[in-house]
């Protein structure tokens, strides 16, 4: 019996320096800030990468695009990393709830034709697997650029 709680003991310390481990982890804006459409993708299948044909175009000013992404960013819990949705390039953090796994999401728009193309990279930065977050992330992100509703899905 003691040797069960000593172990249970061990896995909860374990989980909680976890915990403030990624939570803690320092980030560097100047490699993870990149441009989607630069990108070579990633050998590990923990990503979205939504770039040219398979980016999005929105029917939509880039400055109406800008304004919905910062307000998905914002509902999401999302923390702007660098860049400025001014310039219409940013890349913002988001943590997964319980460990605070860091997910990294590169966005860039620009003006083109009536509208604008969106261009999306979002990735874990830990593990070889995220459990498709990071694509449900991208094309919820992209429909509320679109300006359609969106609701989290508690990742």
């Amino acid at each position: 019996m003691r040797i069960l709680l000593a172990l249970l003991v061990l896995i909860g310390a374990a989980v909680v320096a976890g915990a403030i481990y990624f939570r803690a982890a320092p980030l560097d804006p100047a490699a993870l800030h990149v441009d989607p459409a630069e990108v070579t993708p990633p050998a590990t299948p923990n990503f979205a990468l939504m770039v040219g044909s398979a980016g999005h175009f929105i029917q939509a000013e880039p400055e109406v695009v800008a304004t919905r992404i910062a307000a998905v960013a914002d509902a999401d819990g999302a923390e702007l990393l660098a860049g400025s949705v001014a310039e219409g390039h940013v890349t913002y953090v988001v943590r997964s709830r319980i460990m605070g796994f860091p997910d990294v999401v590169s966005l860039r728009w620009v003006g083109q034709d009536g509208g604008t193309q969106l261009d999306i990279f979002a990735r874990a930065l830990y593990g070889t697997s995220d459990l498709g977050v990071n694509t449900r992330r991208a094309q919820a992100w992209s429909q509320a650029a679109r300006g359609a509703t969106v609701f989290s899905d508690g990742d």
